[in-house]
């Protein structure tokens, strides 16, 4: 499961990153001097998601860059410039707004060293449960702000998020290919109630901030179902 062969298809979620990465140089940062005003339990949220977004992702990296597939590996060396890139931008926005960055959260710390215990196959299924996460999260944010700075970040980070879903959704379908149909759907099935465990974590923890942003836990729920059932369709369609 763990091994791709060359000339897998990567090349062309490869340019995608490099263009990616040529436009958000050409259109430079957000205006950070107007500065932000947010209330204190969306600024809590903020600095605990700034924490889940960074990282120097030195583990996905060696697994991606064992995994048999050059291009595979460029891209996902592109991906965690991505992800690094929104945890400056949180910090910079959370600066704008007066408030500082934290050093760690317990959820994070949980996260990161159950998906450095996995080989990439499951890596990147666990990966995946925050990054569908993060798009019902940054949604909200971007349409429940009514603060101009954070709405264009919001805006600029759920662009990537969707991006980054698809790019993981390909490369687990081709994990799970291997698979028996039963046990594949199975798997599939298995991720889709952790993504509802994560889901349930983020409302218990983030519920006064999503509140201010005018979503109720339980939409926020049915979102990140929704986007957890296209993110399964486009692992199964491969």
């Amino acid at each position: 499961m763990e091994t791709i062969v060359r000339d897998s298809g990567f090349a062309g979620w490869l340019r995608d990153f490099e263009q990616e990465a040529e436009g958000r140089d050409a259109m430079g940062d957000p205006d950070w001097e107007r500065g932000a005003r947010l209330e204190p339990p969306v600024i809590r949220s903020l600095q605990r998601f700034q924490v889940g977004e960074d990282g120097d992702g030195a583990f996905l990296a060696g697994k991606a860059g064992r995994a048999g597939d050059p291009e595979y590996a460029a891209a996902v060396r592109l991906f965690i410039a991505e992800e690094q890139n929104h945890a400056r931008m949180l910090g910079l926005l959370l600066k704008a707004a007066g408030a500082p960055t934290i050093e760690g959260h317990w959820s994070d710390a949980i996260f990161v060293r159950a998906r450095r215990l996995m080989g990439l196959q499951l890596e990147l299924m666990v990966l995946m449960i925050a990054e569908v996460i993060a798009i019902a999260y940054y949604r909200t944010l971007h349409e429940g702000t009514a603060d101009p700075l954070t709405a264009e970040v919001a805006g600029r980070l759920l662009a990537d998020e969707h991006r980054h879903v698809p790019f993981h959704c390909r490369r687990i379908g081709d994990g799970l290919a291997a698979l028996p149909r039963p046990l594949r759907a199975a798997a599939i099935r298995l991720w889709r109630a952790a993504v509802a465990a994560g889901a349930v974590v983020i409302i218990t923890d983030h519920g006064r901030a999503l509140r201010r942003l005018g979503k109720t836990r339980i939409r926020f729920v049915r979102d990140v179902l929704a986007e957890a059932a296209t993110a399964a369709a486009r692992i199964r369609e491969r």
